[in-house]
C-alpha cells in the first residue's frame, strides 16, 4: 500500500502593481481637465462674439428642424448679411451725424454752395470773368490743383496788379478781387492766399521780395474781406517771393508777379 502523502497544489493570485497604486483615476482626471478647458474656451468665445452674431446663432437653433429642408437661418450667410446690414446702418447714421455737426450754424447759401463741384466753380468763375472782365480775362487764370480751385491774378506788360515795389493793389486788381469774392462768398470752403514776385532784385534798403510778396497777399486778403468773405474762412496768407515762378524759363517775366487765391477742397466745420 502506497502511503505517500497527497500532492497539494496551491494557486496564488498575483496582485498587479496597478491594484495598489491605481491608474484609472488618472485617465478620469485627464478627461475632467480636458472638459474644463473646453468649457472655459467656449465661455471665452461666447463673451468675445458680438451681440448681433449671438442673436443670429440663437435664432438659427430656435428655428432649425431636421425634417424641413429650409428651416433655420444660415449662420455663415444669412446671419452674416444681417450683421453687415446692421453695421452699415450704424455707419450711415454716424456719417449723417457728422454731416449735421459740420453744417450746424451754416447759412442756407453755404449749404447750397457745399454741393457745388470744383468743375462747376471753375465754369462759373470763367463765365463771370469773360462777361464782366473781358479786357482783363488773360490776367485771371482759373484751374484746379491737388489743393482745390486756384485763381491766379497775374501781371502783364503795361497792365499791373500792383505798382512795382508796392503792396497797394491797383484799381484793376481791386475789380478782379471783387468779382472773385462775389463768386466765392457762398461756398463754405476755406481759402488760401499766396503772393509771388519775379526774380528781379528788390532795390529797397530793408525790404526784399519776401516782404513784398507777403504784403501783396495780405492786401488781397483785405480786399476779399471787404467784399464779404468772412475772415474765419482765410486758412493762410503766404508770400513765396520768387521761389515758385509761373514762367520758369524767364524768371523776370511779368506773369511771375501774381496773387494766387485757392479755394481749398477740405470743408472745415464752422466755428462755434
Amino acid at each position: 500500500m502506497d502511503e505517500r502523502p497527497p500532492i497539494v497544489v496551491v494557486r496564488r493570485k498575483k496582485k498587479g502593481h496597478a491594484a495598489h497604486h491605481g491608474g484609472a483615476w488618472k485617465v478620469a482626471y485627464a478627461d475632467f481637465v480636458t472638459a474644463m478647458m473646453a468649457f472655459f474656451l467656449v465661455m471665452w468665445l461666447v463673451t468675445a462674439v458680438a451681440p448681433e452674431k449671438k442673436a443670429s446663432v440663437s435664432r438659427y437653433f430656435k428655428t432649425y428642424n431636421i425634417f424641413e429642408k429650409d428651416s433655420g437661418t444660415s449662420v455663415m450667410h444669412k446671419s452674416a448679411s444681417a450683421v453687415e446690414t446692421k453695421i452699415g446702418e450704424e455707419q450711415q447714421a454716424l456719417i449723417q451725424m457728422n454731416a449735421k455737426k459740420k453744417m450746424r450754424g451754416t447759412t442756407r447759401e453755404e449749404m447750397t454752395g457745399a454741393e457745388i463741384s470744383s468743375e462747376d466753380i471753375v465754369r462759373k468763375l470763367q463765365a463771370s470773368i469773360n462777361e464782366q472782365l473781358a479786357a482783363l480775362k488773360d490776367q485771371v487764370l482759373v484751374d484746379t490743383t491737388i489743393d482745390g480751385v486756384r485763381i491766379q491774378i497775374v501781371d502783364a506788360e503795361g497792365s499791373l496788379m500792383f505798382p512795382l515795389g508796392s503792396a497797394q493793389p491797383t484799381e484793376k486788381a481791386r475789380e478782379i478781387l471783387k468779382l472773385v469774392a462775389k463768386n466765392l462768398k457762398d461756398v463754405p470752403n476755406k481759402i488760401a492766399i499766396e503772393g509771388h514776385t519775379d526774380a528781379a532784385p528788390f532795390k529797397g534798403a530793408e525790404t526784399t521780395n519776401w516782404e513784398l510778396s507777403t504784403g501783396r497777399a495780405s492786401a488781397a486778403r483785405r480786399e476779399l474781406e471787404k467784399n464779404d468773405i468772412a475772415s474765419r474762412r482765410i486758412a493762410r496768407v503766404i508770400g513765396y517771393a520768387d521761389q515758385e515762378l509761373y514762367v520758369q524759363e524767364n524768371p523776370r517775366d511779368p506773369r511771375n508777379r501774381r496773387i494766387s487765391i485757392i479755394l481749398l477742397n477740405r470743408i472745415d466745420p464752422p466755428a462755434l
